[in-house]
């Protein structure tokens, strides 16, 4: 194949058939533990059921911006924060968008607890991650998993 070149500055790529050519996405999930050793839970605008607060990083930020945009995004965090990775997950492909995403889970040690719902969250609440444990919905189980491994590291 020609190395593309750009025409009227725009760099325009063939169509591949190859089934491994597709976007990858780093997803960054925050795992927020108040001192009750509950969890902050958030229901994302139009979504009925919770998870913890975080979501795709965008090109170019760093670990701490994005996790600070998400953060403010979904559940109105203002202020600094210390993090810690506690999980890496392999990619899954996520057949509905097309894409590989990769996600990466942190203790987030905020120097506030006050919040709310932000402009990408319905509601946001402490919870206690037991409550998770046997949910029906993988993604509220997944609370409780994630919560068990930023305990046992602490």
């Amino acid at each position: 194949m020609k190395n593309p070149s750009p025409a009227n500055g725009v760099i325009s790529y063939p169509e591949s058939s190859r089934l491994d050519d597709h976007l990858f996405r780093v997803s960054l999930k925050a795992v927020i533990l108040n001192e009750d050793s509950h969890v902050l839970v958030v229901k994302e605008t139009g979504r009925d059921w919770w998870d913890i607060p975080g979501g795709g990083s965008n090109h170019g930020e760093t670990v701490p911006e994005a996790l600070a945009r998400e953060l403010y995004e979904e559940v109105s965090l203002e202020g600094n924060f210390e993090y810690e990775v506690i999980l890496v997950e392999d990619p899954i492909h996520l057949a509905t968008h097309n894409l590989y995403q990769m996600r990466i889970t942190f203790v987030v040690v905020p120097e506030s607890f006050t919040f709310k719902p932000g402009e990408d969250g319905d509601e946001v609440c402490f919870v206690n991650p037991q409550d998770f444990k046997d949910s029906e919905l993988i993604t509220e189980r997944r609370i409780y998993e994630y919560c068990q491994v930023a305990t046992r590291r602490a």
